[in-house]
């Protein structure tokens, strides 16, 4: 299945970038079998038509309301410096159904700037990779403090590397219903932040007796909860 973004109601429509990628670089043939989801999880088939340099969707099939993965995971996660990094994060757990991502800007966070738009665009190129039909959700850089305002203690967890803080284990953890989990930057949450966390009834959360690299804490969340729903 060739899969494509775009629109699927009122008329099912190909997005122009799609629509280039089509002609100039996979050189598609006219009656050629594709697939356009709008990453809402509506899905339409059909054969390609080419007007010049246009191309469209002679519809043979609308899929409408396919299922989502459940429990929904939301990873916060701080970017890193090599922004190579998170969008390495950000393609792997896209693959792995995360369903949200945010990216917070924590005190030892290095990042100011994030081009989310590009961040947004590697995430579709994932999903249509990896044949999702929901795309994630990548929010702007936002505030830690602002962040963990609305966040529910009853579902969020906090992954930190202070040892001398009490730390349940991932294993004991059963994501029966969506999910945040809040992963740190280089150098970890300051003892500020953590406190903070803790103060809102945020479970902290040990992911081994490795320390791992932030894109690399994201990454094992996201296979942990894919595993989880298999």
């Amino acid at each position: 299945m060739k899969l494509f973004f775009g629109e699927i109601f009122p008329a099912v429509h190909i997005n122009e970038e799609e629509q280039q990628h089509i002609v100039k670089v996979l050189r598609m043939r006219d009656g050629e079998e594709i697939s356009v989801t709008d990453g809402k999880g509506n899905l339409a088939y059909g054969k390609l038509v080419f007007e010049g340099k246009k191309a469209s969707l002679n519809i043979d099939e609308i899929k409408e309301n396919l299922p989502d993965f459940s429990p929904k995971l939301h990873i916060a996660i701080a970017p890193t410096k090599n922004i190579d990094r998170i969008e390495f994060f950000l393609e792997k757990a896209t693959e792995m159904a995360v369903s949200e991502v945010s990216l917070i800007q924590t005190e030892k966070t290095e990042r100011k700037n994030l081009n989310i738009d590009k961040l947004r665009k590697q995430s579709i190129a994932a999903s249509k990779q990896s044949l999702r039909f929901h795309f994630p959700v990548v929010n702007d850089l936002v505030r830690f403090s602002d962040f963990i305002k609305k966040l529910d203690p009853e579902t969020t967890f906090v992954a930190h590397c202070n040892e001398n803080l009490e730390r349940i284990d991932l294993k004991e953890i059963t994501p029966e219903k969506n999910i945040t989990f809040l992963i740190g930057p280089e150098g970890d949450f300051s003892d500020k932040e953590i406190q903070l966390l803790a103060e809102r009834g945020i479970k902290a959360v040990s992911l081994g007796s490795q320390r791992l690299r932030t894109e690399t804490a994201g990454v094992f969340v996201a296979a942990w909860n894919y595993f989880k729903m298999m």
